[in-house]
């Protein structure tokens, strides 16, 4: 039987071993869509084929097979210190190298999860406060030992009968072999999982579409005047010398953002922003065999024999026997599907509303960020009764803000500015969350709650960088004028994965997202709430936009920041 080959074109940097936490995703739109109804932009859309659009889809063909790179002349000049920091970023998130000849490779060459075992190791009693090691082992589909990492495996450990679960720790030895390790933090059963999100040879593919293919989603503006309109190709970078270019760069950050210019109307004339779609056919047939859902993509791996054990209480005999064990950058835990952050941390768990009204009394509270951001305010508008919205904006992308007048609670939610993959939205309404921060006076009665990250996957990373970069400017500015104000920032968090949203929105970029965000930020006065971590460690299915369960532990971590347990115990409210 003849093999299919896979061919690859790979360009990974120097190799590290990458630590990973837990079950270590966007989706095809980050934003539902939901009907425009805004009367100039139906006007708009009204009737499409009386719309002049003859460069979008040749400008987009012309833009897609120029397999542009990040575009260095539109990059805004670093400072060495930024230079540094950004070479310090790329070589943080480096990932494994395959051995050289791994560039052509029959698919049964290829990691397999069902050929693929975990095994207990050292089995033994268990007690509270010991950490449990797990090996796997990866094999090809043809049952044999791969014999080199890279592969993006995700792990964790739970308890249904507790409702208990906690993320592992990845260490990929390069060689075919993992180990996870987790800390255990309860009482009673819990059983191993353990997932291949994707191969070594499919996070090839991944880490060459994000490097050279930023055009696997474009997006479009209509620029109108009177009665003429015209819809052109927009993006971070476009290929100058196809047509002349609008620039849109903001004055303030230098976020770069361009359209191709309309044939009849001036740069001025642009009314919207939209995503224009998914570029199709961006990798080979042979590369697709490496994202098959229920074959490579997301599928479980099996115990080599069982997966389950018995942890016991700590008795000061096993705590005399202790060894010091490794330490785990475990942020937290679910212990009947409350979360428990470890760390010193105090959790308290909002589940009266009138709790929540106590904790925000006189409080402004800024959420930026996109549609994950969105939860959260969603969230708190559907669980205070006094909150009432006064943007009532039928866009997914908003703005919106609710007021309780009663206890002078303010709420606000903002999008990011672009790249936005969302419905038409009007340019008036696109702002840039550097600027927006610099707008605020900040206080200790302001909350800023940030979550960026899901609609920047299919860019190169310094992209992502450099708007992180610029957001930590206007934080370090606020912080520096308004001491007092809390800063919460939330990290990303993996999803549901099929071929077409892992081309897009994979797991993968999403923890390259989430060890750059961490670190850009480590240091400064600003809370995380660790939304990879709550999602690994969560029995629900992953998904961009977790389940309310999940977004109520988020949100409880969020108020837990705003009015901490001067206490130190862990508290429902």
């Amino acid at each position: 039987m003849m093999e299919v080959t896979v061919k690859m074109c790979l360009s990974y940097r120097k190799p590290i071993v990458l630590t990973l936490f837990g079950l270590i995703f966007i989706q095809h739109n980050i934003s539902n869509v939901e009907s425009w109804k805004n009367h100039l932009v139906s006007a708009l859309y009204k009737d499409q084929n009386g719309i002049q659009s003859s460069n979008l889809s040749e400008t987009h063909q012309a833009f897609h097979h120029k397999r542009t790179p990040y575009c260095p002349h539109l990059a805004q000049p670093l400072s060495p210190e930024e230079e540094l920091e950004e070479r310090n970023l790329l070589d943080l998130i480096a990932w494994p190298k395959p051995p050289s000849g791994s560039e052509s490779l029959y698919l049964s060459q290829t990691s397999d999860p069902v050929h693929s075992r975990f095994t207990i190791v050292n089995d033994k009693n268990w007690s509270v406060g010991d950490q449990l090691e797990v090996q796997v082992q990866l094999r090809d589909f043809k049952g044999r030992p791969k014999r080199y990492g890279g592969d993006l495996l995700l792990a964790r450990l739970h308890s249904p009968q507790y409702r208990a679960g906690v993320a592992g720790q990845v260490l990929d030895l390069k060689n075919g072999i993992y180990y996870a390790r987790f800390s255990l933090l309860w009482e009673g059963s819990a059983q191993v999982d353990v997932v291949m999100v994707h191969s070594s040879e499919a996070v090839a593919v991944l880490q060459r579409l994000r490097e050279k293919r930023f055009d696997r989603v474009y997006f479009s503006s209509i620029f109108g005047q009177g009665n003429h309109f015209e819809k052109t190709i927009c993006n971070m970078c476009l290929p100058p010398d196809q047509e002349p270019l609008c620039n849109f760069t903001d004055h303030r950050t230098g976020e770069p953002w361009y359209c191709y210019k309309p044939k009849m109307l001036s740069c001025d004339a642009r009314n919207n922003h939209a995503m224009g779609g998914y570029t199709k056919d961006i990798i080979t047939k042979e590369e697709a065999l490496l994202f098959q859902s229920g074959k490579n993509i997301k599928v479980a791996i099996r115990a080599s024999s069982t997966d389950n054990i018995n942890v016991l209480a700590l008795t000061k005999e096993a705590a005399s026997r202790r060894r010091e064990p490794v330490k785990l950058a475990t942020s937290g835990y679910y212990y009947q599907d409350l979360w428990r952050p470890l760390g010193g941390i105090s959790m308290r768990h909002f589940d009266k509303a009138f709790a929540i009204t106590l904790c925000l009394n006189n409080k402004s509270v800024y959420m930026y960020g996109d549609s994950t951001m969105r939860q959260w305010f969603e969230y708190l508008h559907s669980v205070l009764p006094d909150l009432r919205q006064v943007t009532l904006n039928p866009k997914p992308v908003g703005p919106f803000m609710a007021v309780d007048s009663k206890h002078n609670i303010l709420l606000k939610y903002r999008f990011h500015g672009p790249p936005i993959r969302i419905t038409p939205v009007m340019t008036s309404e696109l702002r840039y969350i550097a600027n927006e921060l610099d707008g605020l006076t900040g206080g200790p009665d302001t909350v800023v709650a940030l979550s960026v990250w899901a609609h920047f996957s299919t860019f190169p990373v310094e992209v992502y960088i450099n708007r992180l970069r610029q957001i930590r400017k206007a934080v370090v500015r606020l912080l520096d004028r308004a001491p007092g104000t809390v800063v919460v920032i939330r990290t990303p968090n993996p999803q549901a994965l099929e071929r077409d949203v892992s081309l897009y929105n994979s797991d993968w970029f999403s923890l390259q997202q989430d060890t750059v965000l961490r670190a850009m930020f480590e240091g400064l006065n600003v809370r995380f709430v660790d939304a990879w971590q709550m999602v690994v460690a969560h029995h629900k299915p992953h998904n961009v936009h977790p389940p309310r369960a999940i977004v109520k532990n988020m949100v409880d971590m969020m108020l837990s920041y705003i009015c901490p347990d001067l206490t130190g115990n862990q508290s429902r409210q």
